[in-house]
C-alpha cells in the first residue's frame, strides 16, 4: 500500500496546501515522497477547525493522530493513506514522535477563539506547527540523522507563520479569530470590533504592518542562517523563495488588510523555488 498511499499524500497535499506542494516538487525521489508526507499530515492537523462545527470533534481529529503516532489502533489507521505514509516516514527517517505530538498540541489553540495573546506566544506556536516542519524536512534530507539547523528553522518558521497570517488575515478575522499578536494591536489602539467589523482602521494598518517588517527581519536572519547549512540540506528551506515574493506582494499591494492578498502564479513560484534551489546547491 505504500507507493499507493504516498501518491494519495502528495493529492492530499496539493489540494489542501499547495504552496508546501509546490515546494516538494525541486526534492527527489524518496525524500520528496517522505518531506510530502510529513507536509500532508500537517495540512490535514492545520485544517481540522475548517472541517468541525465546535472544538469538540476537533480534539477527537487531534487525539487520532496522537494515538495513530503511538501506535493504537495499528490496522485500522494504516487504512488511513495520510497516516499510512506518514508512519512508513517517521520509521524510515527515524522522526521523533515527540516533536510531531508537540505539533499536534499546539494546533489545539485553533480550534478555539481565544486571541493569539503576544509575540512570544505567537513564536512559540510558530515555533511547534511550522518551523518544525522546517528542521524535520531537513532531516529527512539528512537521510533521518538529526541535524542541527541553527537559526534557519526558527527564523524562518516564524516569518512563514506570520506572512500567512498577515495575508489570510481577512478570511481569519471574519471567523471570529485574532491570530496574529494581540499585544501589537492593542498598541495600536485596536479593538476587537475593528477586527471583526471589518474595518481597516488605521491601527490595524499599522498593527499589521509591523507584523510584516518583523516578518522581514525573520526572513534576513533565516537566509544568513540557511547559507551556513551543508548544500543537501538547503532545499528544505527553498520555501523562503516564495515567501519572500509574498511579502514583497503584501507590502506593495493597494487594497485594504481585509482584501485578499496579492499573490505569483504557481508557474511562477516554481520557478522561484528551482532558481533558489539551483543557486543554494
Amino acid at each position: 500500500m505504500a507507493a499507493e498511499s504516498f501518491a494519495h499524500a502528495a493529492e492530499a497535499l496539493r489540494k489542501g496546501d499547495r504552496d508546501r506542494y509546490l515546494s516538494t516538487l525541486v526534492l527527489k525521489g524518496d525524500d520528496r515522497d517522505a518531506v510530502t508526507a510529513l507536509y500532508a499530515f500537517n495540512a490535514d492537523v492545520a485544517s481540522i477547525r475548517e472541517r468541525v462545527s465546535d472544538p469538540a470533534p476537533g480534539e477527537i481529529r487531534l487525539q487520532w493522530w496522537s494515538d495513530a503516532l503511538d501506535g493504537e489502533g495499528h490496522g485500522v489507521v494504516r487504512q488511513n493513506p495520510v497516516a499510512d505514509a506518514l508512519l512508513d516516514t517517521v520509521a524510515r527517517y527515524n522522526i521523533p514522535a515527540g516533536t510531531l505530538h508537540r505539533l499536534i498540541a499546539a494546533r489545539r489553540f485553533d480550534l478555539y477563539d481565544d486571541p493569539m495573546p503576544d509575540l512570544e506566544t505567537f513564536e512559540g506556536y510558530a515555533g511547534e506547527t511550522t518551523s518544525t516542519l522546517y528542521q524535520l524536512a531537513a532531516m529527512i534530507l539528512n537521510d533521518g540523522t538529526q541535524v542541527e539547523t541553527g537559526d534557519a528553522a526558527g527564523h524562518l518558521g516564524v516569518a512563514h507563520a506570520m506572512i500567512g497570517h498577515i495575508r489570510a488575515f481577512g478570511y481569519v478575522s471574519s471567523q471570529g479569530r485574532i491570530m496574529l499578536p494581540w499585544s501589537i494591536m492593542a498598541a495600536n489602539g485596536v479593538v476587537e470590533g475593528n477586527i471583526f467589523s471589518g474595518q481597516a482602521s488605521e491601527g490595524v494598518v499599522e498593527a499589521l504592518g509591523q507584523v510584516a517588517d518583523l516578518a522581514a527581519s525573520h526572513l534576513a536572519k533565516a537566509e544568513s542562517a540557511i547559507a551556513a547549512l551543508p548544500g543537501k540540506l538547503r532545499p528544505a528551506f527553498a520555501p523562503i523563495a516564495v515567501l519572500k515574493a509574498q511579502l514583497a506582494l503584501y507590502k506593495a499591494r493597494s487594497s485594504g488588510p481585509f482584501a485578499v492578498a496579492p499573490d505569483d502564479a504557481d508557474w511562477r513560484k516554481i520557478a522561484r523555488l528551482a532558481w533558489w534551489t539551483w543557486r543554494n546547491r
